[in-house]
């Protein structure tokens, strides 16, 4: 009987040992942090080292200088996994990031929903100790200098967002996502972002879906859609104050005449930036409405769970 009751305690323990094994595996898979191909010529330089910190200014966590573009591995536990994927570019001026508001916290909600996320950090604006700061006092004093910046670094955030489809779509194993529902999301500067992946990408490259938030159409202008250009979810609020309500409308045009497969949320209020943050409106379930918008165009399969 002790024999008896000894083996099973060890096959307890072994199972046990056998779970810890496997949920360790998938928590370093979700915080694995990926390193994207550097595509910068040399002609900027950054002084000063990425930083993260909490800005007073914009009452939120941020990243700002970077340099070596990255990205964070969200993945869904596998009991809800839908094998679709989301880029989460946040915005930030292309001076910093909203990372937790407009990145984290996007992930964490669709991993809920079965869906793997990816968290970009793209090409910034070469700044000091404080980019918000830096944005801040330059939409003041030289606005016309924000936009000459932001000109040299897009491109390079551009080829950030599809680095990281590239690399999403050659791992698509490894992730356990299917290589055909890979989405790009972004928020205000990271909506530029989208905008332009969805002007850039080849055949190697393209999107499955795009999700513009906020875009910042002003750092990059609405053109004419490719012809195979992907389903497009725009979402934005009439009351932007960057005045961006008018830029999403556009966008949304430009997409409905072209005959292509296109939805717009235009909430009456939720200002710029609202992401993640609970404000009490409407605006407040855009990102369910865009799961809604994923199911209903097949782009995300529904979650066995």
């Amino acid at each position: 009987m002790r024999e008896k009751s000894r083996l099973k305690t060890l096959n307890t323990m072994k199972h046990l040992y056998l779970v810890a094994l496997l949920l360790c595996t998938f928590t370093m898979i979700s915080q694995e942090i990926i390193e994207l191909p550097k595509e910068h010529t040399g002609e900027l330089f950054w002084e000063t080292p990425e930083k993260q910190y909490f800005s007073e200014v914009w009452k939120t966590e941020v990243v700002t200088n970077v340099s070596k573009p990255t990205m964070r591995v969200f993945l869904p536990e596998s009991n809800v996994a839908t094998k679709a994927a989301v880029v989460i570019a946040p915005g930030g001026g292309l001076y910093a990031l909203s990372i937790e508001n407009e990145g984290n916290a996007v992930a964490q909600w669709l991993n809920e929903k079965g869906v793997a996320a990816f968290v970009l950090k793209y090409h910034l604006v070469p700044t000091g100790e404080d980019g918000v700061q830096e944005i801040t006092d330059l939409s003041i004093s030289e606005p016309t200098k924000i936009m000459t910046e932001v000109s040299k670094v897009l491109p390079y955030s551009i080829q950030d967002g599809l680095n990281a489809i590239t690399h999403i779509r050659e791992n698509a194993k490894k992730y356990g996502v299917d290589p055909e529902k890979i989405g790009f999301m972004g928020f205000s500067a990271g909506g530029a972002v989208t905008m332009g992946i969805g002007y850039n990408y080849t055949k190697e490259n393209r999107p499955n879906f795009l999700v513009p938030v906020y875009a910042w159409t002003d750092a990059q202008d609405v053109i004419t859609p490719k012809k195979d250009v992907p389903p497009m979810f725009i979402v934005c609020a009439s009351d932007d104050p960057l005045g961006l309500a008018k830029g999403s409308i556009d966008l949304y045009s430009s997409m409905f005449k072209a005959n292509k497969s296109v939805s717009l949320m235009m909430y009456a209020k939720g200002g710029h930036g609202f992401g993640m943050n609970a404000q009490g409106l409407p605006s407040d379930t855009w990102i369910e409405r865009f799961y809604d918008w994923g199911l209903s165009e097949n782009l995300i399969p529904k979650s066995q769970k």
